[in-house]
């Protein structure tokens, strides 16, 4: 019990932290909030353990987060799930390797870029693409991995 509470502060956190953006609409936050929210208990079913589960939460959360915050609430659920998935298989992808993705009413694609060495790690810049009513809306980051293998997104 005291674990949930813990994977549910974080996911809190990222969430408070992901909607606080300067100049977010009323879209922006509600798809922020529910991003976060829907990567957040994706985010939590992988992993081994404990410990893993909740960081996997947390940077479901945080990719969640980014992509209902940039794109607003234009996904259903399902994309959302289909977007961090795509994102994740990106970071292990060869670098420039498109990692594509489809729902119902929008698709998209994640490119990760090639991985440089920094204070924070191994690191990879991406660009996820998403197409809704045939229009593309862009988010870009940087995500680095942790010791424990897993991606954590930095900016």
């Amino acid at each position: 019990m005291k674990t949930s509470r813990i994977a549910l502060a974080g996911v809190v956190a990222a969430t408070l932290t992901l909607g606080a953006c300067a100049g977010a609409g009323p879209n922006q936050q509600v798809g922020g909030f529910s991003g976060a929210l829907i990567g957040g208990a994706i985010g939590s079913q992988f992993g081994g353990g404990t410990a893993e589960r909740i960081a996997a939460g947390a940077l479901g959360a945080a990719i969640g987060g980014l992509i209902g915050g940039q794109i607003g609430a234009n996904l259903d659920a399902e994309e959302q799930r289909r977007a961090y998935i795509a994102q994740q298989q990106a970071f292990a992808a060869p670098s420039g390797r498109p990692v594509r993705w489809q729902g119902d009413d929008a698709y998209g694609e994640v490119i990760a870029f090639e991985p440089v060495q920094t204070r924070a790690g191994y690191c990879r810049e991406y660009q996820h693409t998403v197409y809704i009513g045939g229009r593309p809306q862009q988010a870009y980051g940087t995500a680095c991995r942790q010791p424990d293998g897993s991606w954590q997104i930095v900016g």
